[in-house]
């Protein structure tokens, strides 16, 4: 981390120093050229990395302008009282535009990962639709969890069956995130889910942790439908086999 922060700072000071020596000594430019092109510096650092980084590139340019680009020319000192004004509106102008520029960069960067959880959302909903009863519906739900938010670990506790569902690639971390929620439907507690991972916004993982809820309580419906139908099945069977002895017993009596 702070090794990225370095480097990207000396980056930022390095493309000051580009820009002097190419206005200064490479090919000779007026001051407001000069202004104008440390301001450009300026945005695509903050575009790039953001606030701290522009405001450092901010400050080391108003220095090399003054020093190399403002009379008397390599001196920190300026004779004209009217350059004191340009001066330091191109340093407000600077570091007001930077964080501009940065709130713009963080606030794009928030909608793609909002867009990116709003997708992982619905791809869980749709996976909560296609698990099949070919194993226990909480271990597939948990796995599918597990896999779609790549999830370091995850448990789900169960409360109907009493059981604990595990996945993901590795185990739980007192030193690591961790979250543990309760899902309920309506008022009624039904599960309970711990996940170990990326941090995620409340809103996220209340979004998670209905449709857990909801995926169980279908799973539940289910179960309750095949067993309905099951027995519905039972009585027409038995039905069938009390009219078929009560029709041997007829055709005995009738023999």
């Amino acid at each position: 981390m702070w090794g990225q922060r370095t480097l990207r700072l000396l980056l930022s000071l390095a493309g000051v120093a580009l820009v002097t020596l190419t206005g200064y000594a490479l090919v000779p430019a007026n001051p407001t050229t000069i202004g104008f092109a440390y301001l450009l510096l300026v945005l695509i650092v903050a575009s790039l990395w953001g606030f701290f980084e522009a405001a450092l590139a901010s400050i080391a340019a108003t220095l090399t302008f003054n020093f190399f680009f403002l009379p008397p020319v390599e001196r920190f000192t300026i004779a004209d009282p009217q350059n004191w004004v340009a001066l330091f509106s191109f340093l407000t102008t600077a570091l007001i535009a930077s964080r501009l520029s940065a709130e713009a960069t963080r606030r794009a960067l928030d909608a793609v990962a909002r867009q990116r959880d709003l997708e992982r959302l619905y791809t869980l909903s749709r996976a909560l639709l296609l698990i099949d009863n070919t194993q226990p519906f909480p271990k597939q739900l948990v796995r599918k969890l597990a896999e779609i938010f790549e999830m370091n670990a995850a448990v789900l506790y169960h409360r109907r069956s009493e059981e604990f569902y595990r996945a993901g690639p590795g185990d739980f971390d007192a030193r690591r995130n961790r979250v543990i929620t309760a899902e309920r439907l309506g008022s009624e507690p039904i599960a309970g889910l711990a996940l170990q991972g990326a941090p995620m916004p409340d809103a996220f993982l209340q979004g998670i942790a209905n449709l857990v809820a909801i995926g169980l309580e279908r799973s539940r419906g289910q179960d309750l439908a095949s067993q309905v139908e099951a027995a519905r099945h039972s009585e027409k069977l038995r039905m069938a086999l009390l009219d078929a002895m009560a029709h041997e017993c007829q055709s005995a009596t009738a023999g």
